[in-house]
């Protein structure tokens, strides 16, 4: 006991690490976790982000860092009030920048995948109008049922002469690919990657994925959502050269053979009653090419936990970071909560994947704290990047294809307001980390 107080002392101590004070990049706007990259850095060192105002306008973003000048553009006015349909963004060779996001689900205000691409560098206001296109094929449909699309998640490989990828849940409530070798002019027809074993229309895996931006996408994923799954388990594979493999490399499936099951990838984390059910929030990859994962276990839903684990060539060292509290929305008064499993959660550096920022409870609100392991995450060293709140501070995210010569900035959500995904009066707020 005696050590656990000197611990929690320590994460409430100020310490003059950044300097810099958070600034608004809007204050409205709101993201959700599964559309990404909602932040990167573009060739000329500027941020490109967007996110979803509390009226349902989709936005996007520049932020010059070093000037702290921020342009904005409306790229949807009115799509729907939900957080879920923030964009995500990929900058081409010519560095036009390809944003993507969708519907939630869909609904009679419509139902796909909306596109833009920005055609001036560094001129946010020339992006395209929006162009909705649906990702299906009357057999896909006839053998996987479900029709709807959520989350766009697009990635280029330069060894594969620039094709893209794009992700989504979309036919069957399941994780699809399609690819596009035009700059996203035109696409392939989508192909189911991950499915159950048994068709279930009401499951879904939720996926979290990180590129090299040449040979390699990885993946990290779960068995479904944490309210449908008692057992819901974390697992990886990665995509190079037409088939997606394990962590120790051996083949799951050529592009041709998909979809897989979740239990024919690498286990990082399997569930039990005893240690509970798991989500996930990042994943990037260290300089030897393996991969460094964060996610959230459950032993009950009101106590969450993060975790880090890092494939090491031969075994996953997976390892407590710290117990978070509970979920962030502010559950109305004698309402029970709807969404019981979302954590403040937690960002990896993708240049220093053994640096780590993270959003948990202290005094009844949510801080983000910075950890730093030199050991796999046997142990960690956690200062703090807010303290003394009035308001809860999640879902921090470093931007990806972040150069050594970039500025580290962080990004997160500042709740005025959260009591679920559609009702929400949020601010999206940045800082420079010294």
């Amino acid at each position: 006991m005696r050590i656990l107080f000197v611990f929690l002392t320590l994460l409430n101590t100020s310490f003059p690490a950044f300097a810099q004070e958070p600034a608004a990049l809007t204050t409205d706007g709101a993201w959700c976790w599964f559309s990404d990259p909602r932040a990167i850095y573009t060739k000329n060192g500027n941020i490109v982000t967007g996110w979803v105002t509390k009226s349902g306008d989709i936005v996007a973003a520049s932020l010059n860092v070093k000037t702290a000048d921020i342009q904005q553009k409306t790229l949807y006015s009115k799509l729907e009030i939900d957080d879920h349909d923030n964009p995500a963004f990929l900058e081409l060779p010519d560095q036009q920048i390809l944003t993507q996001y969708t519907w939630h689900g869909g609904s009679k205000n419509g139902m796909g995948v909306i596109q833009h691409t920005k055609s001036t560098p560094g001129d946010i206001s020339s992006f395209s109008e929006p162009l909705v296109f649906k990702p299906q094929t009357p057999e896909l449909l006839e053998k996987f049922k479900r029709e709807t699309y959520t989350y766009a998640n697009p990635f280029i490989l330069s060894s594969e002469s620039n094709k893209i990828y794009s992700f989504g849940r979309w036919v069957g409530f399941k994780p699809n690919v399609i690819t596009s070798i035009d700059n996203g002019k035109t696409w392939s027809d989508p192909k189911v990657v991950i499915t159950s074993k048994e068709l279930n229309t009401n499951n879904r895996p939720y996926v979290k994925y990180f590129s090299d931006g040449k040979s390699k996408i990885h993946l990290i994923f779960t068995d479904g959502h944490p309210n449908a799954e008692p057992l819901n388990s974390v697992y990886y594979c990665y995509y190079e050269k037409g088939a997606f493999w394990r962590a120790d490399d051996s083949k799951i499936a050529e592009m041709s053979q998909l979809p897989f099951h979740p239990s024919d990838a690498s286990v990082i984390y399997k569930a039990t009653p005893e240690t509970g059910k798991a989500w996930i929030f990042d994943i990037v990859i260290n300089k030897k090419g393996q991969p460094v994962v964060a996610y959230t276990r459950y032993p009950t839903n009101e106590k969450h936990q993060y975790y880090y684990a890092v494939f090491d060539g031969k075994k996953w060292n997976d390892h407590h970071i710290i117990d978070s509290g509970k979920w962030f929305p502010q559950t109305p008064e004698d309402k029970k909560e709807r969404e019981e499993n979302y954590s403040g959660g937690l960002t990896i550096d993708p240049l220093n994947p053994s640096i780590i920022y993270f959003s948990h409870e202290i005094d009844n609100v949510f801080e983000i704290s910075k950890g730093e392991t030199k050991d796999f995450g046997k142990t960690w060293k956690i200062t703090p990047v807010t303290r003394n709140s009035t308001l809860d501070n999640v879902r921090p995210v470093i931007p990806r294809y972040k150069k050594k010569s970039d500025k580290n900035v962080l990004l997160w959500m500042q709740n005025k307001k959260y009591v679920h995904y559609t009702d929400f009066d949020t601010s999206i707020l940045w800082k420079v980390l010294e």
